[in-house]
């Protein structure tokens, strides 16, 4: 529009630029300003989810990487419904790791077909609703075999199995790696020939491979390397299956840059790396589809958190910021969800973002613990009480990777814009 300016590119800042700052200094979410969103809302705090962005995410990777990839959303990165309604007729497939979460990707209309279901502890009624509704069921325990076997054989319906694989490497540079050493996720390479015999044994549908090494990673050859083994493993399995391979989910662990001196992700040489094991498995594995599945690398740049400043207080010279909002609805941002080091996501005051003035304050939400922190010191735009905190990167694991009963303060809600 044309009273909306681009936001400076400040290192500390840079992921603001996938939004818009107005001349009037406030930042613009979807196709309104930010302090007339929070009227919507009707509360703070909340998390808002730009459709727009979720939509140029998918096409940027649909322009990069080669047509016969399939894509498939992993719900758990943001399960909420109208999200995973968005993003269901957008990608390929959706990706769950529970009951709960198949529930909302059928009621989202996404195709049973394009269904798989991970998870390390699939409870026995679990593998049956999977089944019951025809999804890929990815086994990751030679005890799930005997009740998918039963449930097939009951409801005259195919156990469709692919056999998630936990590979003898791991995927350098992941933020968290799921994959090589001992694990809880997936069957150990080493024991594959005899748990590929007992599929075929007890006559369930194998489809094929899934193997997922980490996540979080920005260093594209550390990814095309893991995608390079990944294939190799997949290949010298499929001559111990019982049938031959149409399915391999080759993981994900495409990253997204969330502090100062991360660069965004380059995607020329996953896509090159791409194509040639596409073109090997034209006549390796005729029948197979390769699949990538990601989570944070498409919601999580789309999204922001919200919250008002409640207080604002000086102890011995530092500022501090009090919002109604912390680390029990945005646990991540407060550096307890995976980080060894903590480090400041980035963060404005959304209706002022734009300003000049600025200085040096900490903001903590409400929560009785040193551990409620959501900046650390940072350089921000010079706040008042009753102004509004953005937390970007918000997208992926927010509200639901959060503990939102502790200390019993209000919940958060979501809108998608």
């Amino acid at each position: 529009m044309s009273d909306a300016i681009a936001v400076k590119r400040a290192p500390i800042h840079a992921p603001m630029a996938q939004f818009q700052v107005e001349a009037s200094g406030e930042l613009r979410v979807g196709d309104q300003n930010l302090s007339v969103l929070a009227e919507r809302v009707g509360q703070t705090p909340f998390f808002a989810y730009d459709r727009e962005l979720l939509r140029a995410r998918v096409a940027q990777l649909r322009e990069a990487l080669p047509a016969q990839v399939k894509l498939h959303f992993a719900m758990k990165a943001n399960p909420m419904p109208a999200v995973v309604g968005l993003m269901a007729g957008l990608v390929d497939g959706i990706d769950v790791a529970s009951a709960g979460e198949l529930k909302v990707a059928l009621d989202a209309g996404a195709d049973p077909a394009e269904i798989s279901f991970a998870g390390p502890g699939k409870r026995d009624i679990e593998l049956r609703q999977a089944v019951a509704a025809g999804v890929l069921i990815n086994v990751e325990s030679a005890r799930e075999l005997p009740v998918l076997a039963e449930a097939s054989a009951r409801l005259g319906l195919p156990a469709r199995v692919a056999i998630r694989v936990n590979p003898d490497f791991e995927l350098k540079g992941s933020g968290m790696k799921m994959g090589g050493g001992p694990k809880q996720f997936g069957i150990d390479t080493e024991q594959m020939p005899e748990l590929l015999a007992e599929v075929g044994r007890l006559g369930l549908a194998f489809e094929g491979f899934h193997l997922f090494a980490g996540s979080q990673n920005l260093r594209p050859e550390s990814i095309c390397e893991a995608q390079q083994k990944s294939y190799e493993l997949a290949l010298r399995l499929a001559a111990l299956a019982p049938s031959p391979v149409k399915f391999l989910n080759l993981g994900g662990g495409f990253g997204i840059p969330y502090f100062p001196g991360e660069q965004p992700l380059d995607l020329a040489p996953i896509s090159a790396n791409l194509q040639a094991l596409v073109a090997r498995a034209a006549t390796e594995l005729p029948e197979a589809s390769l699949v990538i599945e990601l989570g944070r690398y498409l919601v999580g740049e789309a999204g922001i958190y919200v919250t008002k400043i409640v207080d604002r207080k000086t102890s011995r010279g530092q500022v501090y910021l009090v919002t109604d909002g912390g680390l029990n609805h945005h646990l991540a941002a407060s550096g307890n969800f995976g980080q060894v080091i903590r480090k400041n996501y980035p963060v404005t005051i959304g209706n002022k973002a734009g300003s000049v003035e600025r200085e040096s304050v900490s903001v903590v939400g409400p929560l009785c613990t040193p551990l409620d922190l959501l900046a650390d010191r940072m350089d921000l735009p010079a706040a008042e009480i009753g102004d509004l905190v953005v937390v970007f990167q918000s997208g992926a694991y927010g509200r639901s990777a959060s503990p939102e009963g502790f200390l019993g303060h209000p919940a958060s809600v979501e809108v998608l814009v």
